[in-house]
C-alpha cells in the first residue's frame, strides 16, 4: 500500500519544527502517495535510512498509508462523458517546485553514493527554491545530463 505525508508532515517540511535527522527528512520528502515504504527504503538505504526511521515518521503522525483509490463518478445517459472534459492544471507554486526539486535532488545525490555526500548535504541544507537554483551548477557538474534534466525540470515546474 502506498504511503503519503500527512498535513503535519507537510508542515514539518516547511518549518523544520520536528527535529528530524537528515535521513528522516529525506525519507519524509519521498512519501508522495505513489511510493510504498519499501520503495522509499530502497531509494534511501544508501544514505542510511532504516525501517526504524520510517517507524518514527509514522509514530509522529507525519506519514500514513493511503486509503483505497477514489472511484470516478458514474455517468448516466444524460451526462457528458469524461473524455470530452478539459482539465487544466495550475502552474506549480514556488513552494511546490522547491519541494519537488528538493526531492529529486536528494534522490539523485543519494544515487551518487559517498563520493558526492557533500552534494547530498548541500541539497538537504537548501531551504528555498533560490538556494536550489544556486546549487544547480554544482549538481550539473556531478550528474549525467539526463539526471540533471530531471532536477532542472523539477526546478522549473515541468
Amino acid at each position: 500500500m502506498t504511503t503519503s505525508k500527512t498535513t503535519a508532515g507537510h508542515q514539518v517540511l516547511k518549518d523544520r519544527s520536528a527535529g528530524l535527522s537528515p535521513r528522516q527528512r529525506a525519507a519524509l520528502i519521498l512519501f508522495d502517495g505513489k511510493r510504498t515504504v519499501q520503495d522509499v527504503l530502497a531509494v534511501t538505504s544508501p544514505t542510511g535510512v532504516t525501517p526504524a526511521d520510517i517507524d518514527r515518521l509514522v509514530q509522529m503522525g507525519l506519514v500514513a498509508e493511503q486509503g483505497a483509490a477514489v472511484r470516478p463518478p458514474e455517468f448516466g445517459p444524460d451526462s457528458q462523458p469524461a473524455s470530452l472534459w478539459v482539465s487544466v492544471s495550475p502552474a506549480p507554486s514556488a513552494n511546490e517546485r522547491y519541494l519537488r526539486a528538493y526531492e529529486v535532488g536528494i534522490q539523485l545525490t543519494a544515487e551518487l553514493g559517498t563520493r558526492a555526500s557533500h552534494l547530498l548535504l548541500a541539497v538537504e541544507a537548501a531551504e528555498s527554491l533560490d538556494e536550489l537554483v544556486e546549487l544547480a551548477p554544482r549538481l550539473r557538474a556531478a550528474l549525467l545530463p539526463l539526471q540533471f534534466a530531471r532536477f532542472e525540470a523539477a526546478l522549473h515546474g515541468r
